[in-house]
């Protein structure tokens, strides 16, 4: 099959995270299969309009919001069979806040993937286009993408969606990227690691781990991670006197990003709202529970049994404290962590969504 995935970013990007390198995975594994893959997204600064990486081909055009009807426009084309994206069996259309309605024009089974619902991330984006966003993603996706097939990462972003009339989602949940084979050994600053693997952005709420290693004595803070916001989140910091404690990392290597997480003692999240909160796994690799919050991440952390998870910023403080008093609850719920992470793999993730894809390829055929 051909099939064409559509991201507004890939993981390339300066702010591509989780979600960029889930559709990714699953593309790498669909050319792996013997399938012709084309993953559709917006330009960025150094990247080139079109590439090929691990036998994915990547084909970019348009910014910020131009990548909608850039895109767009290439399906139409491609269904007159002119451009890269004639011949197209199945699409799947990914709806980071909004999806690129790709079904409308595409003549093809589309797929909706979402990670999850962003009632509460679209105030970000300014009153206008807040309202506007939402609309389009809780009134006008619904009712574009009725009677196809979504697919989500996890059973709370399958309830979100059933609030907006979306039902039946499937749940294709995360793979995990193998541990490098050689990661340094980085030496310990304070009797105390806390880690928090984001991109910089407000909804991720990272002022909420600074506040928490403001409330220590013996703790410092690494940051992994780069986005917009992060002059604010340093003059944060510095207003709350433990800029000195909070170590802003920004993108790094995967050898140094498992070295820093290798090194942590607790993996703080306190995201306002995560679909599945991939970042957990990976720290889960090492052993290193999470503390985060329950209404977003009550699918890859279980509560007193891999990490702990809290209602407000007052217990997410109180629970950080309560696992460095308590080392061994800390190393038991590190191991019960780590043995969970063992269960999920970009191959499965791969295969359930090559599976699907299958089956409506058939459908169009027939």
């Amino acid at each position: 099959m051909k099939i064409l995935l559509l991201c507004w970013r890939d993981s390339t990007h300066p702010q591509g995270g989780g979600s960029e390198r889930y559709l990714e995975r699953v593309g790498e594994y669909l050319v792996s299969r013997g399938h012709d893959v084309i993953f559709r997204t917006s330009r960025h600064m150094n990247a080139a309009r079109s590439e090929v990486r691990n036998g994915v081909k990547y084909s970019r055009g348009g910014a910020k919001y131009s990548v909608y009807p850039t895109a767009l426009a290439m399906i139409a084309a491609g269904r007159l069979g002119i451009g890269p994206l004639r011949g197209v069996d199945v699409v799947v259309d990914t709806q980071n806040g909004i999806p690129f309605f790709a079904r409308v024009v595409s003549g093809k089974p589309t797929v909706l993937l979402t990670h999850h619902c962003h009632r509460e991330v679209w105030p970000v984006a300014g009153r206008v286009i807040g309202r506007l966003g939402w609309f389009l993603e809780s009134q006008v996706a619904p009712w574009v993408y009725r009677n196809s097939e979504t697919v989500t990462v996890s059973a709370a972003s399958r309830a979100d969606l059933a609030e907006l009339g979306v039902h039946g989602a499937h749940i294709i949940e995360n793979g995990v990227d193998p541990i490098p084979a050689h990661i340094p050994i980085i030496e310990r600053e304070s009797p105390i690691h806390l880690v928090t693997l984001s991109r910089l952005v407000p909804y991720k709420q990272i002022e909420h781990a600074i506040d928490t290693v403001a409330s220590l004595s013996d703790a410092t803070l690494d940051i992994i991670g780069s986005g917009w916001w992060e002059a604010q989140l340093r003059t944060y910091a510095r207003e709350r006197g433990v800029l000195a404690k909070v170590n802003f990392h920004g993108q790094v290597t995967e050898d140094y990003k498992h070295a820093l997480l290798a090194r942590a003692d607790i993996h703080l999240m306190p995201s306002r709202k995560e679909g599945w909160g991939l970042a957990v796994m990976e720290a889960a690799q090492h052993g290193v529970p999470t503390v985060g919050y329950s209404f977003g991440l009550r699918d890859s952390v279980l509560h007193n049994k891999t990490g702990l998870l809290v209602n407000d910023e007052k217990e997410f403080a109180e629970a950080t404290q309560r696992l460095i008093r308590d080392s061994g609850l800390r190393e038991k719920l590190g191991q019960a962590a780590k043995d969970f992470a063992l269960g999920f793999s970009w191959d499965s993730t791969g295969a359930r969504f090559e599976e699907l894809l299958h089956g409506l390829g058939q459908q169009s055929a027939d």
